[in-house]
């Protein structure tokens, strides 16, 4: 996908890791959580706690957020939708679009510099914030705020996670693929874990900008998962109705 600065690298099949591993040494507490971050507003761009997200940086403002990000002890950046969707393609540093008021800030956990000139990062989705206040453009002209952490505190510490009516879900999730035509390992959608699998989904889907923003808020993995499951049966319907004779 095209972005301003970054195509965003395509998600993983299912049955390949999003599952946020157990929390490490080198990754921020709570208490160590920034007081302001640079942001990356992109539209379609769906990081979750847990996630993982490759992306290519080209474009210097971008390239300058990375240098900035990775001098900071917890190499964490902002991902942000756009309100106006798709407005970021313009390439254009003057434009500030007026953004989303939740994203989710991911951490550096892999960077490398390409021959041309790129940085090819991958994010590691951490925790969601809100966005108490803007801050005046930094130097390499990105985006910067005072992120609010506290509503989403509980993205930190991971909790058990059940998915609630799992082969309903799987066969929704079946229906849902027949829609897109979309071949998938469903021996490894079997084997995933219940958080595993809901991020994954939540990430891979190709859902609205909209309909994203709606999964990035909702408060916990069980509303995640029963919004997923409606965005699913949603989609299997809107096959059906299409599908019935006008006659």
């Amino acid at each position: 996908m095209a972005s301003d600065s970054s195509e965003q690298t395509p998600p993983s099949e299912p049955g390949t890791s999003s599952d946020k591993p157990a929390r490490r040494g080198f990754e921020p507490g709570f208490a160590d959580l920034p007081r302001t971050m640079a942001i990356f507003p992109l539209t379609g761009a769906l990081l979750v706690p847990g996630g993982r997200m490759p992306l290519n940086i080209f474009e210097p403002r971008y390239l300058a957020m990375t240098r900035h990000a990775l001098a900071q002890p917890d190499r964490l950046i902002g991902m942000v939708q756009p309100k106006q969707r798709g407005i970021e393609r313009k390439l254009d540093p003057e434009i500030q679009p007026e953004i989303e008021r939740v994203g989710c800030a991911g951490r550096i956990i892999s960077f490398e510099e390409t021959e041309d000139g790129r940085y090819q990062v991958t994010l590691s989705g951490l925790v969601r914030f809100k966005i108490r206040e803007e801050l005046p453009r930094a130097a390499g002209g990105f985006r910067l705020v005072t992120p609010d952490f506290a509503p989403f505190a509980a993205d930190i510490t991971e909790s058990d996670y059940n998915l609630s009516g799992r082969a309903r879900f799987v066969a929704t999730l079946k229906g849902y693929f027949e829609t897109r035509n979309a071949s998938v390992d469903w021996k490894a959608i079997d084997a995933m874990a219940d958080r595993q699998l809901v991020i994954s989904l939540a990430m891979l889907c190709p859902f609205s900008p909209d309909e994203k923003q709606a999964l990035l808020e909702c408060r916990h993995l069980e509303e995640l998962g029963e919004m997923l499951l409606a965005l699913f049966e949603l989609a299997v319907r809107g096959r059906t109705d299409d599908q019935r004779p006008l006659h």
